[in-house]
């Protein structure tokens, strides 16, 4: 018997879930961060908050695309967990570097904002 299709179904749902699910959390907790990075501007922050995860979704997207295909043979259900906690475990530190380099960028930029509002002092 050939595992493929089992294989793949279950590779896309728990990616798509995590990618979801890591999304949902990045856009909720990233809001305040970027507020306070432009200064009050909440609209501005929305938009940008939005544009980063759609940006976050297309890289998550295309990297599950690429990995989706599998040239060994799957013939047990042993093979398919085998192949596919790869392939989830790639996915998943994937998302947690993200999620680090977000952070990162965000501190960054909060910093810098804080920066600009205090009072040159000379």
């Amino acid at each position: 018997m050939n595992y493929f299709i089992l294989t793949y179904t279950i590779y896309l749902l728990v990616s798509i879930a995590l990618t979801i699910w890591v999304a949902r959390v990045l856009f909720k907790n990233g809001r305040i961060f970027l507020v306070n990075i432009f200064h009050g501007n909440a609209d501005l922050a929305d938009y940008v908050n939005k544009l980063l995860v759609v940006g976050f979704y297309l890289i998550n997207i295309g990297y599950m695309t690429l990995a989706l295909k599998e040239v060994g043979t799957i013939g047990s259900v042993q093979a398919v967990v085998e192949v596919r906690s790869q392939k989830l475990g790639w996915i998943i530190l994937i998302l947690g570097g993200m999620h680090f380099l977000n952070l990162i960028i965000f501190f960054k930029l909060r910093a810098r904002a804080q920066q600009q509002l205090q009072p040159i002092t000379q």
